[in-house]
């Protein structure tokens, strides 16, 4: 049997005190060094591995540690993101664009953050043939937010029931198979949001109800008696099918 002073001093018959440490020749280390040292090192790889184990499980059970980056899904937004609020549905119902979709300043390009937000008006055909007289329209909006740091669903849901004013709404309903999340706000009778979260985008498209005279323009007085504004949620199909276009424009970029 090979004693533990021999395993300790096994560096070669050839060897001297000096090729080991310069150590002493006439010098031993204590009987059971390498030993304790092995066991050392044993306990401190025990206690790394245990470590690492209970750092996973932590990460795994309680989402310790970086979270990952939310899916875009192919959403991109620029300057020329206002070309996707082509509005088919709800010009339909109208009657047609009383101007172009145009880009609201503000907009922000970030490696972390994209953001625009875009605004239009449909006005209803002239309602006497003189030209003149009341007509209603439609005024709205896009806004569309795009995370690629952080996932925006924990805020989305927070928020769903607070609109762009910062009041509650009078009433919000979920819709169902719209993105990861949809819910439609009535603000009050003549406004109304539909916001979609879907992985990192968050899309809100605003409509709100209006009355004008046609002939303010030339000066023309309007009559005294204003017609009542219509209702804003005749129109929440609409804005629902419009919705699903913007969002595959978006994508399409």
């Amino acid at each position: 049997m090979i004693s533990e002073p021999e395993l300790i001093g096994a560096f070669g018959p050839d060897r001297t005190a000096e090729a080991v440490g310069g150590f002493d020749s006439d010098r031993k280390p204590p009987t059971g060094t390498g030993r304790g040292r092995g066991r050392g090192l044993l306990w401190a790889a025990a206690g790394a591995l245990t470590a690492s184990a209970l750092w996973a499980a932590a990460v795994f059970a309680y989402g310790i540690g970086p979270a990952p980056r939310p899916d875009t899904h192919g959403y991109h937004l620029d300057a020329r993101s206002c070309s996707t609020m082509r509005m088919t549905a709800l010009t339909a119902s109208v009657g047609e664009r009383a101007d172009a979709p145009g880009l609201v300043p503000g907009s922000i390009e970030h490696p972390a953050l994209d953001t625009i937000e875009c605004s239009m008006t449909l006005t209803a055909p002239k309602s006497s043939e003189d030209g003149y007289g009341w007509r209603y329209g439609l005024h709205v909006g896009l806004e569309a937010e795009l995370h690629k740091e952080t996932d925006p669903l924990p805020e989305f849901e927070a928020r769903k029931e607070e609109t762009r004013w910062g009041d509650g709404a009078d009433r919000v309903e979920p819709v169902p198979g719209l993105g990861d999340r949809a819910y439609l706000l009535a603000v009050d009778e003549s406004s109304s949001e539909l916001r979609v979260v879907e992985g990192g985008a968050v899309i809100t498209l605003t409509l709100s109800t209006t009355m004008d005279y046609a002939g303010s323009d030339e000066g023309r007085e309007p009559p005294p008696v204003e017609p009542e504004t219509p209702a804003a949620e005749p129109y929440h199909a609409d804005l629902i099918t419009d919705m699903r276009e913007v969002m595959a424009q978006l994508k399409a970029g």
